[in-house]
């Protein structure tokens, strides 16, 4: 799952949300509601089918496979508070899902490339692994090489936008993020039902 290639529309149309922002992805949304394939029609989806399909947003949009889904389905049981929404939370919390928060990215699988290339540094240090859990007091910062930073510096420049982040603040002239606190329920950007993952998780 994080390292899905095929076609991103297909997903979006499947699954009824705009979980892969490519241009192409977000339009075959729009243009067609019906899912893939030939004549079909969305039909009522059983329970099973309907957590199954929950399920797999959270896997699309954040890139996880079902080995690290389990892990942090794990770790938020463990956690006080609603389980569904501690999951989401520590999605919420991945380098990758960060950078793309600021704007330093325009897609989560773009965001995910460059972490794993080793673009960005964490308090001074290489980072290479999407899945890396930020910290209050964390600083992310562009790597700095000449190509890597007038990479980035043109990213901004044409206008690519962050989907807000109230607990990370942005240096757009030094491209730093600086970690300020956690991420809360209203943070999540991601439509989903994360109780009925949970059940489906706990079977």
């Amino acid at each position: 799952m994080a390292r899905y290639t095929g076609p991103k529309g297909r997903i979006n149309r499947r699954l009824q949300a705009l979980i892969y922002e490519d241009n192409g992805a977000a339009k075959a949304l729009d243009k067609r509601q019906q899912p893939p394939g030939m004549h079909t029609r969305f039909r009522r989806p059983s329970n099973y089918g309907a957590a199954l399909m929950e399920k797999q947003k959270i896997k699309h949009f954040y890139g996880l496979g079902e080995r690290q889904l389990r892990r942090y389905f794990e770790k938020a049981t463990r956690q006080k508070g609603n389980t569904g929404e501690n999951l989401l939370l520590l999605c919420e919390q991945r380098l990758d899902n960060v950078i793309r928060k600021v704007g330093l990215a325009k897609t989560r699988p773009q965001a995910r490339q460059g972490v794993a290339h080793g673009h960005f540094l964490v308090n001074g240090q290489k980072v290479d692994r999407p899945s890396f859990m930020v910290r209050i007091g964390d600083v992310i910062s562009v790597r700095p090489r000449k190509n890597v930073l007038q990479m980035y510096q043109k990213v901004r420049e044409i206008g690519v936008e962050g989907e807000g982040c109230e607990w990370v603040g942005f240096d757009n002239d030094k491209l730093t993020a600086t970690v300020q606190g956690k991420p809360s329920g209203s943070d999540i950007s991601l439509p989903v039902d994360a109780n009925t993952v949970v059940e489906f998780l706990s079977r």
